[in-house]
């Protein structure tokens, strides 16, 4: 997926002036982080299909890696966050392609740790309990470091 989008990026990034570019990512970033607050309701594209236990039992690297893969790629998720959506768009209007790679390599680990530590913590139930608590806290502040990132990757 992100090497579609270091591609398409390329050509939107040649054939769009950088202000327009910047300006419709700057909106959707605001809108993005509107939404991970809870202030405002936009839904995003997924695929409501959930990643089979199977691939979990295969171990913590073979079946984090599978799971970050189907996760990653959109072939199997809900989408309970707009992030992944708002790294694209920066993907496709105004990262360059190192940074293109940088992301890809990113989200994988992001994923792949996601999927070993909650299957590392306990098999009773309590890592979803743990998570649900903190869950509006978690989806401000991974908003905020992802739009911080983005901004300092994109400042000349």
């Amino acid at each position: 997926m992100t090497a579609v989008a270091a591609v398409a990026g390329g050509v939107v990034q040649s054939l769009l002036p950088a202000p327009l570019r910047l300006a419709v990512l700057g909106l959707l970033a605001a809108a993005v982080l509107l939404r991970e607050a809870g202030l405002i309701s936009l839904p995003v594209p997924e695929n409501r299909r959930l990643v089979p236990e199977h691939v979990l039992n295969r171990g913590r690297l073979a079946g984090g890696i599978q799971f970050g893969f189907e996760m990653g790629t959109g072939m199997r998720t809900y989408s309970p966050s707009a992030l992944p959506h708002l790294v694209l768009a920066a993907l496709v209007l105004a990262v360059p392609l190192p940074g293109a790679l940088a992301a890809g390599t990113g989200f994988a680990a992001a994923r792949w740790i996601m999927a070993a530590v909650s299957m590392a913590h306990s098999d009773d139930g309590s890592w979803t309990t743990l998570w649900h608590a903190n869950q509006r806290f978690l989806a401000l502040a991974t908003a905020t470091a992802t739009a911080t990132a983005l901004t300092l990757a994109l400042l000349p």
